[in-house]
């Protein structure tokens, strides 16, 4: 069995749901997260923690990663993790830090 890539889960999808991956691209991508009301900076700020609270922590690798090409910083992400061991519960900060330290190659 072929390891599957979290570091992209919409292309590891692709080859077996594309209408799915497709419905991601079309309207997510390009109607969604294009939306002027929010920057994508806040975009990826709500999506870490969306994912954090529920969860979704394979998910949790490329959105740490757009996070910060979408302008987060490290520290910002370190205390949204911190703030939501309060809210979605320790378990879930402990494995959404752990995926940021091991995903999140940042020199300090």
């Amino acid at each position: 069995m072929k390891p599957i890539d979290f570091t992209s889960p919409r292309a590891a999808a692709r080859a077996f749901t594309p209408k799915l991956a497709d419905f991601v691209e079309q309207p997510l991508y390009s109607d969604v997260w294009a939306d002027p009301a929010l920057a994508p900076r806040d975009r990826s700020l709500i999506t870490i923690a969306c994912l954090i609270a529920l969860n979704h922590s394979n998910e949790l690798p490329a959105h740490l990663r757009r996070g910060l090409e979408n302008g987060l910083t490290q520290e910002q992400i370190s205390a949204v993790i911190t703030h939501l061991a309060f809210y979605a519960g320790f378990p879930a900060a402990i494995t959404a830090s752990a995926y940021a330290n091991a995903r999140l190659v940042i020199t300090r």
